[in-house]
């Protein structure tokens, strides 16, 4: 080894022992020098220039910093592959079961507080929204502080074959699908014939629509229909077809839609019709318990549409 020492590997030598413990610091220069010098020399006998030699020596040990983490057993991510797993699963479970519980609990204390629908919509979301911000935060932190400390372990259970999920039968998958078909069906009916159905009736005896006829004035309801029929064709296109990215997205575009679309009817006090309100007799807790127990069902289908949206992607 004949290679002289210049600034150059000094500068990364120290820039490199900076970020290592400093026990291991005498050990680690020794050994980086020497590597070093063996890699200079060996493109000086290639016929490479000095200056040039000792600067792809030091370009193929790469950033110093990089370097000194794996000297230092340091990781350079936040969730390695050891517990990236049991991250992602515990973040899952937490994301479907907490935000909703918490989206739907202070649905319920706004409505018990005699809030408008649009309070009660918007603290409902926001509280989920919060909820499912802090899941995500804290649930990392904690993740991210074991990975760090070598002495803390989570106690796993070793994977057998067993573990694997059963296969679901195309048969299975079908009945699913003209479930969902007649649910619909059954739903968008119930909607068309609702203001000829007689729960309630006005002086002249003509029955009072259940649903606010704002909602066909507008035509909002057969936008509202539409986006029924277009979610469930995606089902459909779902078992006939293979998933790609454009179908994932048109899924997912048509659920929140259907889901958004229902939110704003209640929060703008278009869900239930008026008279039938005032024929019926109910009360302003009652309306607003109706009111905020749609909106916790569309919160639902929204985070329903998103974990569909990932699940579909991934299976592509």
């Amino acid at each position: 080894m004949t290679t002289t020492t210049t600034s150059l590997t000094d500068r990364y030598i120290d820039a490199t022992l900076r970020r290592v413990p400093s026990r291991q610091r005498p050990d680690i220069e020794q050994e980086l020098r020497t590597s070093i010098a063996d890699a200079v020399d060996d493109r000086l006998e290639a016929g490479a220039d000095p200056a040039e030699a000792e600067v792809a020596a030091l370009t193929d040990l790469g950033d110093p910093a990089r370097l000194a983490a794996g000297y230092a057993e340091r990781p350079l991510h936040l969730i390695g592959p050891a517990l990236f797993l049991e991250y992602t699963r515990l973040l899952r479970a937490l994301l479907v079961t907490v935000v909703p519980a918490v989206a739907a609990g202070v649905g319920v204390v706004r409505a018990l507080q005699d809030r408008s629908a649009s309070t009660v919509a918007g603290d409902a979301i926001g509280a989920g929204f919060t909820a499912a911000l802090h899941v995500l935060f804290w649930t990392t932190v904690v993740f991210a502080l074991i990975e760090r400390v070598p002495s803390t372990k989570l106690p796993t259970r070793q994977w057998t074959p067993s573990a694997l999920p059963e296969p679901v039968s195309r048969r299975t998958r079908y009945a699913e699908l003209i479930a969902e078909a007649v649910a619909m069906v059954l739903f968008t009916s119930f909607i068309l014939i609702s203001p000829i159905l007689n729960f309630e009736s006005d002086a002249s005896g003509d029955p009072i629509g259940i649903l606010d006829p704002w909602l066909w004035d507008s035509g909002l309801i057969y936008v509202f229909i539409g986006l029924l029929i277009a979610s469930l064709s995606f089902s459909f296109a779902k078992y006939y077809a293979r998933p790609s990215i454009p179908f994932t997205i048109g899924r997912a575009a048509a659920d929140i839609a259907t889901a958004l679309t229902l939110i704003w009817v209640v929060t703008n006090d278009h869900l239930i019709n008026p008279a039938f309100i005032e024929a019926a007799g109910w009360s302003t807790n009652s309306l607003k318990w109706t009111d905020t127990v749609v909106v916790v069902i569309c919160v639902g289908s929204l985070i329903n549409a998103a974990v569909s949206g990932v699940r579909d992607h991934r299976q592509r």
